[in-house]
């Protein structure tokens, strides 16, 4: 792919929600603190998003976002992981410009740095789409979970997506656009961004 050709934002790529699923009622951190306190389940899940230290947590007051993705790396068999710092000046560009290079069927996967801030973000998924030639050849949708603002102690997450194995032959070598996007539970984009893979012999 040319530098004049750059991958394209799939602007149709859309988060699926379960059927029958609801989005519930919006709450602060300390609303979630102090709910229930004594419905044991309850404090199982509020203990595993983080609330019991809701103090003390980290993020810039003047930054509106409250999802920042900071790095992403794809790591390939055999290969030093490809890391991209998301924060860095330019690093969107640079993805959109400069294919990441796999081998066929080589076995490889996503691996996302991010920071929660301001409040609490549920129902965080990860969204992508593939293709080829303007026609989308797949879709994928991983549900990240729910996370509470990180603290020092804390002070980002990591998730780990699934091995996906690259396509071989003739036909399948080549390039290939995809985008990825991060959506929560209030169908709120914190980041969409296109980038390019190519298959290689």
């Amino acid at each position: 792919m040319s530098a004049e050709k750059e991958p394209q934002i799939d602007t149709e790529l859309e988060a699926e929600n379960a059927v029958g699923y609801k989005v519930g009622e919006k709450k602060t951190i300390n609303e979630y603190a102090n709910l229930d306190a004594e419905d044991e389940a309850l404090n199982k899940w509020k203990q595993s998003l983080g609330l019991s230290n809701a103090t003390g947590t980290i993020g810039d007051p003047n930054d509106p976002r409250k999802v920042v993705i900071l790095e992403m790396a794809i790591h390939v068999d055999g290969m030093p992981p490809v890391v991209y710092d998301l924060e860095a000046p330019g690093a969107l560009e640079r993805l959109r410009k400069e294919p990441i290079v796999i081998k066929e069927k080589s076995k490889y996967h996503l691996v996302v740095k991010f920071r929660v801030q301001h409040e609490i973000v549920t129902g965080l998924k990860y969204l992508q789409s593939v293709k080829r030639h303007g026609i989308r050849l797949d879709k994928t949708q991983e549900v990240c979970g729910s996370y509470s603002p990180n603290t020092q102690d804390k002070p980002y997450y990591v998730k780990e997506f699934a091995t996906e194995e690259a396509p071989s032959g003739m036909l399948a070598r080549g390039t290939y656009e995809a985008t990825s996007k991060f959506v929560d539970d209030d169908n709120v984009t914190h980041l969409v961004f296109a980038w390019y893979t190519e298959i290689k012999k």
